[in-house]
């Protein structure tokens, strides 16, 4: 999302530039360079220090990554399966103070700085307290968007020691929350102005149900806080030039999402290859809803699918798809892992899109599945039921099927439902050319997001 938003901005004129971390799985991908500063982080009674690369050329690059190797050189970002890296809490104390001395030690004077979830919570914080003084920053707003409230970034008290902030800002009205320090709770106190990633889940966060304990907080912030909706890259996703199609294609001539669908059946080794394709692409977790999922799919399966599943996340249903996938061999295909060349063939080659979240910020996999004509089965929850149109079979328009109850038979009576347009070739050649029609580029989320900016600079100069 913030890899995509930054091109947009930059492609109209914007100076604009993704600061992260380099991790390990960024190394061999771009031509980094070194631009010979170094910076010094205080950690409490000691000091980490991080160099800074750039990638690409110009007065401002299009990225900068902060290298400090004891925290990030690891094989995942935030942990494994088994659980997160338990020193999370001091790798991304560094990263949130490590924005900011890079912008001292570049000389970058930013006029917004757009926070994402609970790894940059402090920085607004920061900004308001130990950078305050510091000319940079004088006239630098911040926004600060949550993409899933249920990640919060919350760690043991003893971590204080290591934000250079005094104990007074451990207590319930700052940084305490029921005995932890909480990052995210940092970014909604502090930050000019709030969003989520879809207008439905900015509502959703108010009640206690989705609000995950900071719905009070949120409620007191309400006149703050927006809700945008995610686009996708239009020059990653698409199935009209797509390379790693064994064919491409567009809404009029769909002759190659046949092609593609062939050679997904046949890789995949289904026996009824007529029988509809029904595809996962997921964080493998219980948010994604995977339990739903379990409980349906010897059902989907007695009704004639074929699913094919590529994730990964939590143990447990890492274990328990692997062993539907046997119990089905020849009807359920499991991929544990994640493969991006295989993730637009299954995109291209799948009849339906199943994502029955218990919530959804946002989410991305719908409105990919969408743009290579592959019809959404979804849950009516945050950002899917802002951007899916229920199908209505009278009038022959829509582009996905939603159910709202979080049960397996409202899972499947939407299921059944997709599968009889399937069965009507007119039908779902129609449904296929609207969802397709959708457009969810980032052109019009960066505008959105360019107003917030300008509202958010507004305040901080108030």
């Amino acid at each position: 999302m913030t890899g995509a938003l930054v091109r947009e901005f930059r492609r109209r004129k914007h100076k604009a530039s993704l600061i992260m971390p380099l991790y390990a799985s960024i190394r061999g991908k771009f031509n980094l360079q070194k631009t010979g500063k170094t910076i010094r982080v205080p950690m409490g009674n000691f000091a980490l220090e991080g160099a800074i690369y750039t990638t690409g050329k110009g007065k401002v690059p299009e990225a900068y990554f902060i290298e400090c190797n004891q925290l990030f050189d690891r094989p995942e970002l935030y942990g494994t399966a088994s659980g997160e890296y338990g020193d999370n809490a001091v790798r991304f104390i560094f990263f949130c103070r490590a924005v900011l001395e890079v912008c001292l030690a570049l000389d970058i004077h930013p006029d917004i700085l757009h926070c994402n979830d609970w790894q940059t919570g402090l920085i607004p914080l920061y900004i308001k307290s130990l950078y305050r003084h510091h000319r940079q920053f004088s006239r630098t707003a911040t926004l600060f968007t949550v993409h899933n409230l249920a990640y919060q970034g919350n760690y043991e008290a003893a971590n204080m020691t290591f934000t250079g902030l005094g104990w007074d800002y451990f207590v319930p009205e700052r940084l305490e929350f029921f005995g932890t320090l909480s990052f995210m709770k940092a970014g909604l106190l502090y930050a000019d102005l709030l969003n989520t990633v879809s207008e439905t889940y900015s509502r959703e966060i108010l009640d206690p149900e989705h609000g995950c304990s900071m719905d009070g907080l949120l409620r007191k912030r309400r006149q703050d806080l927006y809700g945008i909706i995610n686009g996708i890259d239009n020059q990653e996703w698409d199935p009209q030039q797509d390379t790693f199609l064994p064919s491409t294609y567009n809404a009029k001539d769909l002759r190659g999402k046949a092609v593609c669908r062939e050679r997904l059946v046949r890789l995949a080794g289904f026996k009824d290859r007529k029988a509809p394709v029904v595809s996962i692409v997921s964080r493998l977790s219980y948010q994604k809803g995977l339990d739903l999922i379990l409980q349906s799919l010897d059902e989907l399966v007695r009704l004639g699918a074929n699913i094919l599943v590529l994730g990964k996340g939590e143990e447990l249903y890492q274990a328990a798809l692997t062993a539907k996938a046997e119990e089905h061999r020849g009807k359920v295909y499991l991929y544990i892992g994640f493969e991006e060349p295989f993730a637009h063939r299954i995109y291209a080659g799948s009849d339906l899109f199943l994502m029955p979240s218990r919530y959804e910020p946002c989410g991305i996999g719908q409105l990919i599945a969408m743009k290579y004509g592959t019809i959404p089965i979804v849950r009516k929850t945050g950002g899917l039921a802002d951007t899916i149109h229920d199908y209505d079979h009278l009038a022959g328009r829509g582009t996905g099927f939603l159910f709202e109850e979080y049960a397996s038979r409202a899972l499947l009576e939407a299921a059944k439902r997709a599968f009889c347009v399937y069965a009507d070739r007119k039908k779902m050649q129609e449904l296929i050319r609207q969802a397709m029609e959708m457009n969810f580029s980032w052109e019009k989320a960066a505008g959105e997001y360019l107003d917030v900016y300008r509202k958010a600079g507004e305040k901080r100069l108030t």
